[in-house]
């Protein structure tokens, strides 16, 4: 089997690792977070692979950053890539 690159930009990785450690910290599933934005568990697996290119909306990210409780800038590294 060969190695895949990853299908997600730089930055894309960087949201979503952000968004699974926040996830992670409030004790907050994959399932959770999919039943918050209507859609489905594995899509919320897909998205935290890097080497799908599934990807949150900025309509997720809004909803994301009211469920987790934060600022859509937490999902944002402080520095550009």
């Amino acid at each position: 089997m060969s190695k895949q690159t990853n299908a997600k930009s730089a930055i894309e990785v960087e949201i979503v690792k952000l968004i699974k450690e926040r996830r992670n910290k409030m004790k907050r599933s994959q399932t959770d977070i999919a039943e918050i934005l209507s859609v489905t568990r594995g899509y919320i697996g897909q998205i935290e692979m890097d080497s799908s290119p599934s990807m949150y909306s900025f309509d997720h990210l809004n909803e994301l950053a009211k469920y987790l409780d934060c600022s859509l800038k937490d999902f944002m590294p402080k520095k550009p890539l």
